[in-house]
């Protein structure tokens, strides 16, 4: 730091440091900001997601989606009382995992019949919306004649 002409001591510097120590707000009133100001640094700008088509087919449920469907149920006849979800969640992962590869062998069941289900679907909607998509870039495409396009003109 650099000490004022004339004065030596302690009390120079004192006024140097109040000086800098200016903060945003003031310095943007006084005009005293030396370079240009830097946005702070932080999350980078999202990516555009892609829109999800409403008329797509939902996903299939889990076997644990399908235990704790039927769990749900059973839990709120034993406990009336108990109106959290977060508590029937909870419940229904601790019987979950305590539960045998044997017990828990209907809801795999159930799960994969599903997943072949929404695979088939999924196959079938993918395949119209090529088959839109082709329709729509035929419609976009237009033929046009020797005479229409000018042949024979000259300039």
């Amino acid at each position: 730091m650099k000490e004022a002409k004339g004065k030596k001591g302690v009390g120079a510097v004192a006024k140097r440091d109040v000086k800098e120590k200016v903060t945003k707000v003031q310095d943007k009133d006084i005009k005293k900001r030396k370079g240009p100001v830097k946005e702070p640094k932080g999350r980078k700008a999202k990516s555009a997601k892609k829109a999800k088509d409403p008329n797509a087919p939902k996903r299939p449920a889990t076997a644990f989606f399908i235990f704790l469907n039927e769990f749900r149920e059973v839990f709120k006849k034993e406990n009336p009382n108990v109106k959290g979800v977060a508590a029937v969640g909870k419940a229904g992962g601790e019987k979950w995992k305590s539960m045998s590869e044997a017990e828990k062998q209907p809801y795999v069941l159930k799960a994969v019949q599903k997943r072949s289900e929404y695979e088939k679907t999924l196959s079938a909607y993918n395949k119209k919306q090529d088959d839109d998509e082709e329709d729509e870039e035929e419609e976009g495409l237009v033929w046009v004649g020797e005479e229409e396009r000018g042949a024979g003109l000259e300039f």
